[in-house]
C-alpha cells in the first residue's frame, strides 16, 4: 500500500491544482484510489476489506499529502469512515455494504441536526457543514442530539443517511483544503432505524455493539483518538511535503539580489534544520503513542482513560507542530514561496486550515490534558 502511495505522489502533485480549482477530489483520483484498494484498508474482512491496522492508513495518507493534501484528507477520512462502520450494530454494514461493498461514505459529526425519536428510529432533519469527499460518497454520516429527559446523560449520535435522502448545498468557497469539497449535507425530515446510528456514549465507554461481531483488536482502538490520528496524519504528510520541497528548492536556487547560493545562507539553514527536527518528532511521537494503544489492547483490558487523554491531546499537539514546521519553512523560502506555482504556499495554506478542525484544537486539548494531569476528570467525551 505504502509503494503504491507513493507512485501516486508525482500524479497528485500535477493534480494539486486542478483539484483545487475543482474544489472537490478530481474523479481520476478516486478512480485511482480504488484501484490501489486504499479504501478498503479497514473495512471488514466479511465485506471485501482487508482489516488493516488504522496506523496503515494513516501512513499511507502521510504520503498522499505530499503530492496533494485535499486528496489525502478526503482518503483517510473515508476510510477511517468504513474502519467506523464496524463499532456498530453489525446491521448498519449489512445495509450499506451488503449490495454495494464499494460504498463510501462522508460525514459532518458536530451535532447540527433536529432529531426526533419515532418509533423504530428517528426522524432528522437540518444542514450540516464540512462533510468532506461528499461527492464521492453515497451515505453520510450526520450528526445530532437526542431529546434526552431530566438527569439523563445527553445522547449525541451520528445518524446514517442514504444519497437519495440528501442534496449537497455546494458552499465550499475557502482558503485552505480547497480541494476537499467539504460542502454542506441538507436533510428533510429523513427516517434513521436506530441500528443505522453510531452513539458517542458507547464508544466513551467502549462498549460499541459492532465489537462484539468484528473482533479483529484493530477495532478496539477508541473511535475519538482514532478520528483525531485521521486528521493529524495529514497534517504530517503536509510538513513531510514542505519540507520535501524546501529542500529541493534551495539546493538550485541563487539569491535575486546577490546571486548567493541558498545552500549557504544560514537563515536557510537554521530554518530548515529546526523544521526538520520538528516534523522527525511527528512521526516519533505517533509511533510511540499507536505502540503505547496496541500494548493496552494486547493486555486485554480496556484502552485507559489517561492513555486515550494523552493520545488525543498528542494528536493536536503534533497538527500543532506540523503547522509550526511549514511556517518555518514558507518564511525561509522567500518571494518564491508564494507565487501559485509552488507547492509551499499549497501547503502553508493547508496545514493551517486542517489544524483549525475541532479534534485537532491544541488549546483545548492542553486544557483537558493538564487537567487531567492535575487529577481532574476529562471534560472531552468524544474520546
Amino acid at each position: 500500500m505504502l509503494a503504491r502511495a507513493r507512485a501516486l505522489v508525482p500524479i497528485l502533485s500535477e493534480r494539486a491544482a486542478y483539484c483545487e480549482e475543482l474544489r472537490r477530489v478530481p474523479d481520476e483520483t478516486v478512480a485511482d484510489f480504488v484501484n490501489a484498494g486504499f479504501y478498503r484498508m479497514l473495512q471488514p474482512a466479511i465485506y471485501g476489506g482487508y482489516e488493516m491496522h488504522p496506523y496503515a492508513v494513516f501512513k499511507v495518507a502521510m504520503e498522499l499529502a505530499k503530492g496533494c493534501p485535499s486528496s489525502a484528507w478526503c482518503l483517510c477520512l473515508i476510510a477511517v469512515h468504513n474502519w467506523e462502520l464496524a463499532l456498530l450494530d453489525p446491521r448498519a454494514a449489512a445495509t450499506i455494504w451488503g449490495d454495494d461493498d464499494a460504498a463510501r461514505i462522508s460525514s459532518s459529526y458536530a451535532p447540527f441536526g433536529k432529531v426526533e425519536r419515532v418509533d423504530g428510529g428517528f426522524r432528522v432533519s437540518g444542514r450540516w457543514p464540512w462533510s468532506s469527499g461528499s461527492d464521492h460518497c453515497q451515505w453520510a454520516m450526520l450528526g445530532g442530539r437526542v431529546p434526552t429527559g431530566p438527569g439523563e446523560l445527553p445522547d449525541i449520535r451520528s445518524f446514517l443517511v442514504p444519497r437519495s435522502h440528501y442534496v449537497i448545498d455546494d458552499t465550499w468557497h475557502v482558503f485552505g483544503l480547497k480541494g476537499t469539497g467539504s460542502k454542506d449535507i441538507v436533510v428533510e425530515d429523513a427516517f434513521v432505524p436506530d441500528h443505522m446510528t453510531h452513539k458517542f456514549l458507547d464508544s466513551f465507554l467502549l462498549a460499541d455493539e459492532g465489537r462484539k461481531t468484528f473482533t479483529s483488536p484493530n477495532y478496539a482502538l477508541p473511535f475519538g483518538v482514532v478520528f483525531a490520528y485521521c486528521l493529524a496524519s495529514v497534517t504530517v504528510g503536509m510538513a513531510d511535503g514542505a519540507l520535501e520541497t524546501f529542500v529541493d528548492q534551495m539546493k538550485v536556487r541563487t539569491g535575486a539580489y546577490d546571486g548567493a547560493k541558498a545552500t549557504e545562507d544560514p537563515f536557510v539553514r537554521q530554518r530548515l534544520a529546526e523544521a526538520e527536527a520538528l516534523v522527525r518528532g511527528l512521526h516519533g511521537r505517533m509511533d510511540a503513542t499507536f505502540a503505547a494503544l496496541d500494548a493496552a489492547i494486547a493486555s486485554g483490558e480496556p484502552v485507559p482513560m489517561r492513555l486515550r487523554v494523552e493520545a488525543k491531546w498528542d494528536a493536536a499537539y503534533i497538527a500543532k507542530g506540523a503547522m509550526q514546521a511549514v511556517e518555518l519553512l514558507f518564511k525561509a523560502s522567500g518571494g518564491r514561496g508564494i507565487r501559485l506555482s509552488n507547492p509551499l504556499q499549497r501547503f502553508f495554506r493547508d496545514v493551517h486550515a486542517a489544524s483549525n478542525h475541532a479534534f485537532l484544537s491544541a488549546e483545548k486539548g492542553a486544557l483537558n490534558m493538564g487537567g487531567v494531569a492535575l487529577g481532574l476528570d476529562t471534560m472531552d467525551f468524544t474520546l
